[in-house]
């Protein structure tokens, strides 16, 4: 066989369009990563102006327990009597060099809060995103093996209900299930009170509980930290379960119905072979695009179920802060939630066009 090429196709032109193309990934991971700044820059300065509707952070934490002089004192002396914007520009110079300010109500670094609860909310972001690829990436790809028949309905209907069921309530209900009812999973907390001694006795603790166990050697701290995972993992993780099965589904079918799909089915490959091996990989893409959006959804999430199944990390933390009026430290925390949001879009962008080159263009 012959190949053909176009006469007039100059000596080096693939090499040239090779070129091209590497060229344009790098312009776009470029313009991704610059887009970081301004996108911290505006959530910054919004949480700023929107915690100060409600007027100074010490009136609205201690205005009721200081007297009017020592109000004014405090107040002075923390620099909120000066004009907004002064504030917001100063505000805004700490924060891009890591000083948040410290919390009011006692007096804590804020710094020293993100980084001593920040790994416990980390923790639970991957158990529920590991929940939600085992539960949403399988049934999603039944649903699409069914498609229009009685099991497609039924995991539909199951998908909604994740995505629409509060994260709250759903925590109540699977500790009303497995906790109370069948006294299978703990209720509460990160780990029972001996095994988080044990873990705090560790040089140098992550603070993520897992790897700590881990290193402690003992497999009944392992266990320990894992059955007091399971509720809060489930109950966030199902959110985002909702979201992948309906996206499996949708992108298995429409691959399904590509011509080399059909030529295999055909040759008479049966069906789950066509689904398992033709249709899965070309569904995940679009998961690793939205993974970007799903972790904001996580991390306001996280906030509801830490509470429900006190879980003290950041959205704990938050909760506590907000019913002290302490809005220094929900700046804080805040702040770092938006940061964690953009660069984690970031990395998706970019897992997305190494994925599918398509993304770049």
């Amino acid at each position: 066989m012959t190949t053909v090429t176009a006469p007039d196709a100059p000596p080096g032109a693939t090499a040239g369009i090779r070129k091209a193309r590497g060229g344009g990934f790098w312009r776009y991971l470029l313009v991704r990563f610059l887009l970081i700044f301004p996108t911290i820059f505006i959530l910054v300065s919004l949480v700023f102006f929107l915690m100060r509707l409600t007027g100074d952070p010490i009136t609205a934490s201690l205005g009721d327990r200081l007297s009017p002089e020592q109000l004014a004192e405090r107040i002075h002396a923390a620099g909120y009597d000066r004009p907004l914007f002064v504030q917001y520009l100063e505000y805004l110079a700490n924060v891009f060099t890591g000083n948040f300010g410290s919390s009011i109500s006692d007096g804590r670094p804020v710094t020293e809060i993100l980084l001593t609860y920040g790994s416990a909310t980390l923790e639970l972001a991957i158990y529920a995103l590991i929940v939600a690829f085992i539960v949403g990436i399988p049934l999603g790809m039944v649903a699409a093996y069914f498609r229009d028949r009685w099991g497609d309905a039924a995991l539909r209907i199951f998908a909604i209900l994740c995505y629409a069921t509060p994260v709250f309530f759903a925590g109540l209900v699977l500790k009303l299930i497995f906790a109370v009812w069948l006294k299978a999973l703990p209720v509460a907390g990160r780990a029972s009170t001996r095994t988080e001694l044990r873990l705090q006795q560790l040089d140098d603790p992550t603070g993520i509980y897992l790897i700590d166990a881990i290193r402690t050697g003992s497999s009944s701290a392992i266990t320990d930290v894992l059955t007091h995972a399971v509720l809060p993992a489930l109950a966030l993780g199902l959110l985002t379960a909702g979201v992948f099965l309906r996206l499996v589904r949708t992108n298995v079918i429409g691959t399904l119905s590509r011509d080399y799909v059909d030529a295999a089915r055909s040759r008479g490959v049966r069906e789950y072979r066509l689904v398992r091996r033709h249709a899965l990989k070309p569904a995940l893409v679009p998961i690793i695009t939205v993974i970007g959006l799903q972790i904001a959804m996580l991390l306001g999430g996280a906030v509801l179920t830490e509470t429900t199944f006190e879980w003290k990390g950041l959205g704990f933390q938050l909760a506590e802060y907000l019913a002290k009026r302490d809005f220094v430290a929900v700046q804080g925390i805040v702040a770092l939630l938006a940061v964690i949001v953009a660069l984690t879009n970031f990395i998706v962008d970019l897992i997305a066009a190494i994925l599918d080159p398509r993304v770049r263009y």
